[in-house]
């Protein structure tokens, strides 16, 4: 699935306040309710999990983590211009697993 970088709007190039926004149709095909996070592999930067909050199911639909925001800054993918965040892939692996990569 495609998935955009997210931002809180305060992002660090620590990687606190990054993420990725889904699709509302994503989120509801590959998630399910009863997990409460899930694991994303970041390839040489290893496995994160990244919990999933009560309002991921509502309107937030985000997975935040500065794991995750700390390889967008590693890939020169953040910060990026006003607007104009990044598109992904996540890839569902089964289960609650994922695989990030960046769609070039």
């Amino acid at each position: 699935m495609i998935v955009r970088g997210w931002s809180n709007g305060s992002p660090r190039l620590s990687g606190a306040g990054y993420g990725l926004r889904l699709s509302a149709a994503d989120r509801d095909q590959h998630f399910r309710r009863e997990w409460t996070f899930v694991e994303i592999d970041l390839g040489p930067y290893g496995m994160t999990n990244v919990a999933l909050s009560a309002s991921f199911w509502r309107t937030c639909i985000e997975l935040r983590c500065a794991d995750v925001g700390h390889w967008l800054v590693a890939q020169q993918l953040a910060p990026w211009p006003k607007g104009a965040p990044p598109h992904l892939n996540l890839e569902h692996l089964g289960d609650a697993r994922f695989r990030l990569t960046n769609q070039k």
